[in-house]
């Protein structure tokens, strides 16, 4: 299923949270672990906004926190944000 997102929104692929504490300590599968705020872009919408951003498929990206809309699609978990709620695009 290809899904394209509408206006100046972009899908995103989310990121794994982490697995480890700071201090080290490994967090078991049943601990309530904290939201990632990171995700590569998997599709740009194609609103004026978005197509000006300078962001592209594959840039890797900060989100706020409780912004980005999460969505399951064929058993995989991408969130849709706008592109108001991108933070920033981390260089590698």
């Amino acid at each position: 299923m290809k899904v394209q997102p509408l206006g100046n929104r972009f899908l995103i692929n989310e990121e794994k949270a982490e697995e480890k504490t700071a201090s080290g300590i490994v967090l078991p599968d049943t601990a309530e672990k904290e939201k990632s705020q990171f995700g590569v872009i998997a599709a740009v919408g194609d609103g004026k906004l978005a197509k000006n951003s300078g962001l592209k498929k594959g840039d890797r990206v900060l989100l706020e926190k409780f912004g980005p809309t999460e969505i399951e699609i064929e058993g995989k978990n991408y969130l849709v944000a706008e592109i108001t709620q991108i933070l920033a695009k981390i260089e590698n």
